[in-house]
């Protein structure tokens, strides 16, 4: 009875869709070795024996230098930046409360924070912290892109914004 009396609101369920999307290719790149083994990917290993010591690096772009091969910092350093950027998008948007750079930052900062910590136990994984600066950056430029239309879709008056946001 009660879901007779819910309005559906597409824009807000496809967002939520968006967002679910974004979390389940977030979750796919960070968990999941991106090696294959005859066409199938290998899956993640929960190893007790191997856990320890934890795999964490806490110095900022120390082991950015350390790639032997360039293409795994061309690889690694704008992958981390373009797969936050969507959730830099879709956070002010769905979530009225991140209406600022700053919330929609630490939005981001904490989402990369939640899959580094989770990534602890994995001893195929490694939390670091360049991982969260990349990561944070993309969710920063994630915002930008979503003000930066915001911006054009309300042609650039201040009022106009502020007037949209309130109604």
């Amino acid at each position: 009875m009660a879901l007779k009396n819910k309005k559906l609101h597409i824009k807000r369920e496809l967002m939520l869709l968006l967002m679910y999307v974004n979390l389940a290719v977030l979750l796919r790149i960070t968990f999941f070795p991106m090696q294959t083994n005859n066409g199938r990917v290998l899956p993640l290993e929960f190893d007790t024996a191997n856990i320890f010591p934890l795999r964490i690096n806490i110095i900022p772009f120390v082991n950015i230098l350390d790639y032997i091969d360039p293409a795994d910092i061309l690889l690694n350093i704008p992958g981390n930046v373009m797969m936050f950027i969507p959730s830099g998008i879709i956070l002010p948007i769905l979530f009225k409360r991140l209406d600022s750079f700053w919330k929609v930052t630490a939005a981001g900062a904490g989402m990369s924070l939640c899959i580094e910590i989770l990534q602890l136990p994995f001893a195929v994984r490694a939390s670091d912290i360049d991982d969260l600066i990349l990561n944070t950056t993309g969710a920063m430029a994630g915002y930008g892109i979503y003000a930066l239309f915001r911006h054009i879709r309300h042609g650039g008056n201040k009022k106009n914004i502020s007037t949209a946001q309130e109604g």
